[in-house]
């Protein structure tokens, strides 16, 4: 089984030059946990809610809703993201994408072939697979 096969193709990518608003905007419509980062149509790094998270101040401290908001217009996600991230190709086997995420403690690989991003393998998707072997295997005996 091949990466291709389980990675997810139809994801939401943002630009490097996006602020952190409408990063965490792109997380809230999409759904997803990680995000693309691409400058010219290149991959250039990776950005997570977690990421965004851990630079935002609390709305309790001092400066409230206003601090929050002059922060999350004012940085790039540039700032934040993870940069030249680990990928995988979409012809690799799949087993290689979950050591990869099992031995690095990620969430998601960018899945990339000729320079271009195809898509992601995450955690889900990996779990996607085993539900599927779980059941052939169920099938068989």
């Amino acid at each position: 089984m091949m990466v291709r096969d389980f990675m997810t193709s139809d994801v939401a990518t943002i630009d490097g030059q996006d602020n952190l608003l409408e990063t965490t905007l792109t997380f809230r419509r999409t759904h997803f946990r990680h995000l693309p980062v691409l400058a010219e149509n290149k991959l250039v790094g990776i950005v997570t809610e977690g990421d965004v998270r851990q630079l935002l101040p609390s709305m309790m401290e001092r400066g409230g809703p206003d601090e929050y908001n002059r922060v999350l217009e004012s940085t790039s996600v540039s700032k934040v993201m993870t940069r030249n991230p680990l990928t995988v190709n979409p012809q690799q086997p799949v087993t290689e994408a979950a050591r990869l995420l099992f031995t690095h403690h990620i969430g998601c690989l960018p899945v990339v072939e000729d320079g271009q991003l195809k898509g992601v393998i995450t955690t889900t998707d990996m779990l996607r697979l085993l539900i599927y072997l779980t059941r052939e295997q169920e099938a068989q005996t």
